[in-house]
Order: C-alpha cells, then structure tokens, then sequence
C-alpha cells in the first residue's frame, strides 16, 4: 500500500508543481500564459480532425476539418465563424449604446455601420515563430504548441491532450459509501490524472428558496463549494455530508501533461446510510490486499436488476424487502461498497446487467485496481475481475453451453448420449447458460498460470439432470483450457450452481463421477429421464466447505454457491465467515435494506501449493 500512497503524493507534488509553474510562466511571459486554449484532436484512424476554441466575444466552437484539408481553407472558415461573432459583439455593443445613459464606444476600428468585411480578423497559424504555409495539410499543420492567431487573440495549440470523454456521478449517493465516478479517458488514464472533491458550504444553496417565488424577485445565489480536502478518485461522504451536494474538478493526465479540466456536481444530496450492513462485520477480515502468495477469491450472485424490477419479484419473491431497496440505485451502493470492501484478487460475479457492468462495477473496481471481462447471456450474464497488480489477463475462452455441445467435437460423445434422449435432449438446448473462462499470468512470476471459470447454472429445482449435462460440458472445456492449452495450470472454478451438496452436480464435482442411475437423471419426471455415467480428471474441492446457505429468500434457504478449486495446485489459507444468522434474518430475508442481493457472497484466501 506504501507504492500506492506514495504514487498518490507524487500526483499531488505534480500539481502543486504545476499550478508554481503557471504562476512563474505568468511571471515571466504574460502574454503566452493569457493565451487561450486550442484543442485539436487528430487520430490517424479517422478522416476528419476536430478543433475547439472559444471566441472572444464568449461562444465556442467546435469544428470538423477532413485531416487531407489544405491549412487554408480550415483559416479561412475559422476567420468567417469570427466574422459572425464580433458581428454578435458589434451589435450588442450598439444596443448596449443606445440604451439612456449608456456612454459612446465605437464597434470596430470605425463606426457601427462599416462593412464588415473591415473588421475581418487576420488568422494565422504559427510554428515555432514562423507561420505554417496555407498549403501545408491539416493533419501536418496543427502541431502540438503551435500558436492560432484570430485578430488581436493568441491561442496555444494543444494537439490531442488527455481529455474526457466520459465523467458522471452516481445518482444515488449516501453517507459511508464510496461515490465511485464513472470516467473514460482519451490519450490518458486515471492514475494519471488529478481529483479534487468539494461539497456544498450549506444545504440547498443552489435551489430555489421557495416554490411560489416570483419570476421578478432576485435569483437564488450560486452554490458556494468547500473542499473536502481528499484527492483522490473515490470520495466517501461522511455522515457530515448528508444534505449536501458533491463537486468533482477532474484533470485529465497521462503522467506527462494534463489537459483540460472538468467539474461536475452531484444532482442529489447525499443521503443517510442504512447503518450497519451484513458485510460490515466481514470487512474486518479483508482490510488489506492479501501478499503476493495468496490469492483472496470472492463468488457472488449480485442479483440482476433485470430480476429484482419486477412484479412478480416485489410481491411473491422478496415482498418483506422495502421497495426503494430493490431498486437498482440503491443497490449498486452496496454492492460497491461490499465488493471494494473485500480487497480481492479476482471477484467471480453472477446475475451482472450489462449496463451494471459498464457504468457501476467497472467504475468502483478499477479505482481500487481491478480490471474486469464480461460475458452477457441473454437478458444478464457474468463478471470476472482482477487485481491488475497481481494478474495479466492472457486469454479468454468463454461458451455457450448449447452452443458448445452441438458444434465442439470435444463434446460428440456427450451429445451421443443425450441424443438417446430427444426430450431431454431438447430442453438441454433450449437453455442459454453460459460459461466464462479466463487465463491469467502472474505479474511477479511469468511461470504461474491460472484458469478461473465462472458460471450460472440452470436455476429450475426440477432442472438436476440439465444441470448435471452444463457440468459436464464445463469441466470439459475447462479441462480442454487447462490441459491442452496451457497444459498444467490450475483451476479456480467459481459461481452459482444452484445446487446444494446433496445433488447430483456437487456429487459429480467433488468425486469425479455420477452413476447413471443417480436420481437427479430423472429429476423431471420419467418423460425426461436421461440416465448416463459421467467422470472427470480433476481433483476438486470447495474451498469455502458447505454453508448451511449462500442463498436466503422467503420460501427457501440452501447453499448453491461454490469456490471449487484444484488440490493440486492450491490450498485454503483462511475462509472468510459468513454474515451470522441473526444480520442475515434482521429484516426476514434477503434482499434487505442492509443486504443488496438474495445470495451472499463467498470469500476466502488461497495459497499456491
């Protein structure tokens, strides 16, 4: 933690250094310190570059030039959209003229009514003092640290500066969880750029001080901002916070230089947390990232928001849990604040919506260093993140399930055997389950490989034998992964089975075989009985036991969430406990106000043999 810490001081040192540095060049050159800014983003990819600068007389432009333009014409547009706002200028200037008791002031160089074309402003493009020949191609032209002359106005020329092309905070925010902003950089990265956290001095400044205040009386004063005093990318509120709102004042970096910088401001006040949570207890256990030797695992169905927004969820599934509780704002809170909490090495999800993804887990874990795949089902699908200063990802290998029994030759005798059964046979297919494999490498030792799997099996109780058939197909293809690519390396094999240790699939897992006349073949019926023998090569186990439940809802409670892992290769340093009985049942069931899913995550620390 001391490199991250002191990695951070750096940053701060940089920005001190560099607000010293505007001050000594304002000192020394006033004229080039005033200088607007010019910013001037060209990708060879693309056929166009952009250009965005604002005039003086205060609207900005942002113009689109082909990258094979001649300078001159990109001079020429940009002197006739001047033209268009000292034009604006003029005749406000006229306006404000004419008004009783305003003083006398021409427009231009001459009176008000001059042509035009008279006040057209002379643009120019310098490079290292010279001006660039207007038959020079945009692309050559605008080079970093040329000067944009327009008229009497000197621009510095920024040629593709770290910059944002995306920035937003949560809406939802509430005291003691991590605000996590969502942010996408161009020609930057995160850890290079600068963070400065601020909140309201008082509540409400910025609202209207009453709803029936009239459109004549004095408008409401500007929000007045307080720093926080963090620099950092995540902010936690306090509880000091509640009614306040959030500033942001980024500045985009790439450890050489910065560029523009933005603000944005919560639209809601921070709000007050639930109070304790069932995983507040368990955070004791993971204050740090774990050593180098250990690997801190987590498996976890978050609960898809595609699940928990229905009717059918708010009145028969979870009817004890508070509505506002389900909805997805709230959740991804607690969720945030559980998964950060945990200081994981590779974080196994389950239940994830694509956009759950993208705008809310990717966001919190890569600030607290962990990168992320996503495989998508259908309506959800499933998470694998990793800590960035451990793990490499070298490769993906993910399936479909169906997929991968109709079409992969790994697979014929399997599916020869199901086809005895066409009924069977057919439901197997109609499921869209899907398993995702990732191969990663250790950063300290290229030698030590990994191959996590993750997946969702099918959710129906009556589904046994279509459950026992995707285990097949996973462990085979996990075996395919982990013997015949990167022959030797071990497995970590995470997810929701949907099975507890008396069914068939925990049976075939544990001790490499199902007798084909187990009774989860016929776990629908006779009509759909599929008997066949299974056997795998692996020597599994779970590494976090057999809980008595990973899964608490109102009508049911068992454990169908495992870590298996190879015993070959790894063993369990420490398992961490579960919430107890009692925070798990304080509001009946889950999910709850203190608990953003109906399963509960595993934890534990494994080791390399």
């Amino acid at each position: 933690m001391w490199r991250l810490s002191g990695f951070r001081a750096a940053l701060r040192r940089v920005r001190r250094a560099v607000e010293q540095c505007s001050r000594t060049e304002a000192a020394a050159d006033p004229a080039r310190a005033a200088m607007e800014r010019a910013v001037v983003r060209c990708v060879p990819s693309e056929p166009k570059l952009s250009l965005s600068f604002a005039l003086a007389d205060g609207s900005h432009k942002n113009m689109q030039r082909d990258q094979s333009e001649p300078l001159g014409r990109a001079l020429s547009r940009i002197a006739t959209n001047a033209l268009k706002g000292h034009a604006k200028a003029a005749a406000a200037k006229k306006s404000r003229k004419n008004r009783p008791g305003a003083s006398g002031g021409a427009a231009c160089a001459g009176s008000v009514s001059e042509p035009a074309a008279a006040c057209e402003p002379v643009v120019k493009l310098y490079y290292r003092e010279e001006a660039v020949a207007e038959d020079v191609l945009n692309v050559d032209a605008w080079q970093d640290g040329a000067v944009l002359q327009i008229g009497d106005v000197k621009y510095k020329v920024e040629r593709n500066p770290p910059a944002f092309t995306e920035l937003q905070l949560p809406r939802y925010i509430m005291a003691g969880f991590p605000v996590c902003p969502k942010l996408t950089l161009e020609f930057g990265d995160p850890a290079g750029s600068l963070f400065r956290w601020y909140k309201e001095s008082k509540p409400g400044a910025a609202e209207s001080e009453g709803s029936g205040s009239s459109s004549l009386s004095p408008a409401t004063p500007p929000a007045t901002w307080t720093e926080t005093g963090v620099e950092e990318r995540v902010y936690t509120p306090s509880n000091a916070d509640i009614g306040l709102r959030l500033k942001l004042r980024c500045t985009p970096g790439n450890g050489q230089r910065f560029g523009p910088s933005r603000e944005l401001e919560s639209v809601c006040p921070v709000e007050a947390g639930p109070g304790t949570c069932t995983f507040d207890h368990r955070h004791l256990y993971t204050k740090k990232v774990t050593e180098d030797a250990l690997i801190r695992t987590v498996s976890y169905n978050i609960l898809a928001d595609t699940y928990a927004q229905t009717e059918f969820s708010r009145t028969v599934l979870y009817p004890y849990c508070a509505p506002y509780a389900l909805e997805l704002d709230y959740r991804q809170n607690l969720i945030q604040k559980e998964l950060t909490g945990y200081n994981a090495d590779l974080i196994c999800l389950q239940e994830v919506d694509r956009a759950v993804f993208s705008d809310s887990l990717v966001p919190a874990l890569e600030a607290f260093g962990l990168e992320g795949v996503f495989r998508i089902k259908q309506h959800e699908g499933l998470a694998t993140f990793y800590r960035k200063s451990k793990f490499s990802l070298l490769s993906q290998h993910d399936i479909s399930f169906q997929e991968a029994l109709e079409s992969d030759s790994l697979h014929k005798e399997l599916l020869g055997k199901l086809a005895l059964y066409p009924l069977a046979q057919e439901r197997v297919l109609q499921r869209s389950s899907v398993l995702q494999v990732s191969v990663l490498q250790s950063t300290k030792d290229s030698a030590k490989k990994i191959c996590v799997a993750n997946t969702h099996l099918y959710w129906h109780p009556k589904g046994g034998y279509i459950r026992l058939i995707q285990m097949a197909v996973a462990l085979a293809h996990i075996r395919h992964v982990s013997c015949d690519l990167y022959p030797g390396i071990p497995v970590i094999f995470c997810g929701d089975f949907n099975s507890t240790p008396s069914t068939g699939v925990y049976h075939f897992v544990i001790n490499g075989d199902i007798a084909e006349d187990h009774e989860d073949w016929a776990s629908n019926g006779e009509e759909e009985r599929c008997n066949m023998s299974l056997t795998h090569s692996f020597k599994l186990k779970s590494a976090c036991g057999e809980p008595a439940y990973t899964n608490y809802v109102g009508g049911f409670h068992g454990c169908l969430d495992y870590i298996f892992i190879d015993l070959n290769a790894l063993e369990v340093e420490q398992v961490i406990p579960l919430p107890s009985h009692e925070e798990v049942t304080t509001h009946q069931a889950l999910p709850s106000v203190s608990h953003p899913s109906d399963h509960i995550a595993i934890v534990c620390d494994l080791k390399w043999k």
